[in-house]
């Protein structure tokens, strides 16, 4: 393992306490790898292991973390947590993040993306020591016409679909919460900000409707793996992007009082942009176990609307946080290969080491690339 943890962001998260919703998914169990690594002490607040199997439980995480059960949506449970374990930072990742799902539970979907969201940001306003939060939204949050340059924070919010637009409400009442209650540092101690990105991959997901997930849980049985959307087109990124971003925001939020109340935008290098297809071939080529029969093959069912082309500007987390990507394409697709290959290979390599492992690699690229969050 390298030293560069040393100096990553500043080493604004060591021995600080940082509370992570939603951090038994997979993106919050990455997060928390990363703090953990950042030499912070985690808090985590989910309401249960989300699949079967669950990277949390498949790093063992609940042993080295303060681990809470709890749904965002009790108010109560969450402002318990907040009060006694007094967060430095709060990343709120907490989220029903299925597309599918939110056609089949609407309500629940906009109970715990919105209404969960307004939970912390109620809570946080009655904090009365100094904590950074960043609220975790979508790309989706923006009203999508499928235009081929990237979408702007200031650009209208909304949503065809009943996550997309819960994700764009949460938005609406982060800004309000923040003209209210967090606009005036003299009337509190207490910074927000929310993050945007999506489409992101990397080991360890096992979320239904999911192309990569679909993809190895078939050809590690031999199957062939069924897709809707071929032709497709998204800025795939590997999940420890959009991290280092709400990391990097976290951290400069704190120093910089100006950054409260703003949006950023966290997006991969535009050479990213690929087909499901394209995306497909190139993940089979990293695929470790023996091929067998069709990688995939194409199915007319297609249940729920899907955007054809979602990208995201990013200009203004560059201009501001000096925030920029880390890896290309072909970095991106082996980190992932390599990450499922080993976990369902007949002898893996212990999986806490292996994530630690491409975390690092994910700061030694970053690091090589003079990024400036690395210093």
């Amino acid at each position: 393992m390298t030293q560069t943890t040393n100096t990553i962001f500043g080493a604004t998260y060591r021995d600080k306490r940082v509370l992570v919703t939603g951090h038994t998914g997979f993106k919050g169990t990455w997060l928390t790898a990363w703090l953990l690594k950042l030499g912070a002490k985690v808090i985590g607040f989910s309401d249960r292991i989300p699949t079967d199997p669950a990277m949390f439980e498949v790093l063992d995480l609940e042993g080295k973390i303060e681990h809470h059960i709890g749904d965002v949506r009790d108010a109560a449970a969450l402002a318990r947590v907040i009060e006694t374990s007094k967060p430095d930072f709060v990343f709120h990742l907490a989220a029903q993040a299925i597309v599918s799902t939110s056609y089949q539970e609407p309500l629940d979907t906009i109970s715990t993306n919105v209404m969960g969201t307004a939970n912390i940001l109620e809570v946080l306003r009655h904090v009365n020591h100094p904590c950074t939060a960043v609220l975790i939204t979508s790309d989706k949050c923006y009203e999508n016409v499928e235009w081929p340059w990237g979408y702007k924070e200031t650009d209208h919010l909304g949503g065809r679909d009943i996550y997309s637009g819960s994700k764009g409400a949460a938005e609406v009442i982060a800004h309000s919460y923040y003209w209210a209650f967090f606009r005036d540092p003299a009337k509190t101690p207490v910074r927000i900000a929310t993050g945007r990105a999506g489409n992101v991959i990397g080991g360890g997901d096992w979320a239904k409707d999911r192309i990569i997930v679909d993809c190895v849980r078939a050809w590690s049985k031999g199957e062939t793996v069924e897709i809707r959307s071929p032709e497709a087109t998204r800025p795939w990124q590997h999940v420890l992007e959009p991290l280092s971003g709400y990391l990097t925001l976290g951290a400069e939020l704190a120093r910089d009082q100006k950054l409260c109340g703003e949006s950023f935008n966290f997006g991969p290098r535009t050479e990213q942009n690929k087909t499901v297809v394209s995306l497909l071939g190139d993940l089979r080529k990293h695929w470790a176990q023996d091929p067998t029969g069709e990688a995939y093959r194409i199915t007319g069912h297609v249940p729920f609307h899907e955007a054809g082309l979602l990208r995201l500007n990013c200009d203004k987390a560059a201009f501001f946080l000096k925030w920029e990507a880390a890896l290309n394409y072909a970095e991106c697709i082996g980190m992932v290969g390599r990450w499922y290959s080993n976990f369902y290979s007949g002898q893996p390599e212990n999986a806490y080491t292996l994530t630690l492992d491409q975390i690092d690699q994910y700061e030694a690229a970053a690091t090589k690339r003079g990024l400036a969050w690395t210093k």
